[in-house]
């Protein structure tokens, strides 16, 4: 019987950064939402079934000018997130747990407008054979540790280093498990320092626990931040024709 697979995508940040009254996720890129080129991807792929996390004051928005008007069928639902993006993915999850039959899932910045089917198709075989993986790319500079007041600590081996992207895919049972134990943690046992939801597995199961497989990303899959970024994320979408 074929895998059934989810995504949760994430569009609830305020993004601050960008300087904008309007919500990154929301600023037009080449004409439309910013949010509208993950999704699309997402609607394009063998993904079963997508729920769409945003901030409380855009759930209707999102139900009325991106889904419907784009018409995204493979949203089932737009669900209100939380404060940080762990509350947030959360969220997500407990949608498709009480909701739907998932035997895996993908989680994805909506702020990475560039994510492609092939990455969407190596996350979910990284998934089906490793249970956990996490799209990432080698660091093309030298890294280095700095002490308190910013003078240079110590070079780390670039040659062992990469950097996080999404979508981070993962058995369902697996993550959903995890996030739900996290989630419990109380203030000072570490949940503010997780930021992907590879961290997420790594803090419940340990480094003798599951293992997180680095999977091939794309340079191209930025994260839009700050203005910057829109343009970079512009250009990059008018040379695949996008």
């Amino acid at each position: 019987m074929k895998e059934r697979v989810g995504a949760v995508v994430l569009a609830a940040g305020k993004g601050r950064r960008m300087g904008t009254e309007t919500a990154k996720q929301f600023l037009e890129l080449k004409g439309k939402p910013l949010i509208y080129y993950a999704l699309k991807a997402f609607e394009d792929s063998r993904v079963d079934e997508v729920v769409l996390v945003t901030g409380k004051e855009s759930v209707a928005y999102c139900q009325e000018e991106i889904v419907r008007a784009f018409g995204f069928c493979k949203v089932r639902a737009v669900v209100e997130g939380g404060k940080e993006r762990i509350d947030s993915v959360y969220e997500g999850l407990k949608a498709f747990a009480g909701k739907s039959s998932i035997d895996y899932v993908l989680i994805h910045d909506g702020a990475r407008p560039l994510v492609s089917e092939e990455m969407i198709v190596r996350a979910i075989e990284g998934a089906i054979r490793f249970q956990s993986c996490v799209a990432a790319m080698p660091v093309k500079d030298t890294i280095k540790v700095c002490d308190s007041e910013h003078f240079a600590r110590e070079t780390l081996d670039r040659r062992l280093l990469w950097q996080m992207q999404t979508p981070q895919a993962f058995a369902f049972s697996l993550i959903y498990q995890a996030y739900r134990e996290v989630m419990g943690w109380k203030e000072g046992e570490g949940r503010e320092r997780i930021t992907d939801d590879a961290m997420v597995a790594e803090a419940v199961f340990g480094p003798t626990g599951q293992k997180i497989k680095l999977i091939e990303g794309d340079y191209r899959n930025i994260k839009v931040t700050t203005p910057e970024d829109l343009l970079i994320a512009e250009a990059f979408l008018t040379a695949r024709g996008g």
